[in-house]
């Protein structure tokens, strides 16, 4: 039986205690749809206050448009808050639209991002967790200390001097690569969580999925802040137990790379 793709569903824990410094529009009165304004930041900042605990810049633009879909969407009100800290990238086409690295600048924010993609796996056996070079290593480090699990990175081509098993592969810009992994760790039946930033093509993913199970590893799910409906995307849905953290209403949004909400 191919395993359930699940979309990862919020905490039950108080929405103040997951919020310490949201925009406005994503304060929680607001979220909740009431009118009434807050007025202060439970920081101590003032109203409106747009500066996470430790940061110096804003996590997102008050004006932005994702922003403002965000706050009217109610699927984007019952999960996935932080996906607001992300910003646009502006690198070229071949980039993912959003780019979460400043989500991970927030410590509430990262937090409930690694228990939330963690929630579809509860109680599932998992003996070691996957990140891919490079973005994935960060997710993948903190859901391997969340678990209390060991790491393996999985790196692209020539960065382990050990002994390592190779598998090439097309990244999402169409540039042929090479992925690499460790021999020495992975061990027949042991059950993998492989974890990236992102997942566009699926091209990066599925050579990691091939990696571990070249060596008879089981690979127990994969997990992403996004897993875009593109033909590899649906290839690792379709195969995979998978989590990841973009609300229904904007998963069209995601797919397309819209950075225009008309």
């Amino acid at each position: 039986m191919v395993p359930e793709c699940r979309r990862v569903r919020p905490r039950e824990v108080p929405v103040l205690a997951r919020t310490p410094n949201l925009p406005v529009g994503l304060h929680p009165e607001h979220r909740s749809g009431s009118s009434k304004p807050h007025t202060r930041a439970p920081t101590g900042r003032s109203e409106g206050t747009l500066n996470p605990v430790g940061c110096e810049f804003t996590p997102w633009q008050a004006n932005s448009t994702l922003h403002m879909d965000l706050h009217h969407v109610p699927a984007a009100r019952e999960k996935g808050w932080y996906l607001a800290l992300m910003a646009p990238n502006t690198k070229g086409p071949h980039y993912a639209w959003l780019d979460p690295s400043r989500l991970y600048c927030h410590p509430q924010g990262l937090k409930d991002c690694v228990t939330d993609l963690l929630q579809p796996f509860h109680g599932d056996p998992i003996d070691l967790v996957a990140g891919i070079d490079a973005m994935g290593f960060i997710l993948g480090a903190a859901v391997a200390a969340t678990l209390h699990k060991g790491f393996l990175a999985i790196r692209k081509a020539g960065h382990l001097c050990v002994e390592t098993l190779a598998e090439p592969y097309t990244d999402y810009s169409g540039r042929e690569k090479v992925m690499e992994v460790r021999t020495d760790t992975v061990t027949p039946g042991m059950r993998i969580l492989l974890v990236d930033q992102w997942v566009e093509t699926g091209g990066t993913m599925r050579a990691a999925i091939q990696l571990v199970e070249r060596q008879g590893g089981v690979v127990a799910g994969v997990a992403a802040i996004c897993i875009e409906d593109s033909e590899g995307g649906r290839w690792i849905r379709e195969r995979y137990k998978c989590a990841h953290c973009v609300p229904p209403r904007l998963q069209p949004r995601f797919d397309q790379h819209q950075m225009g909400w008309e």
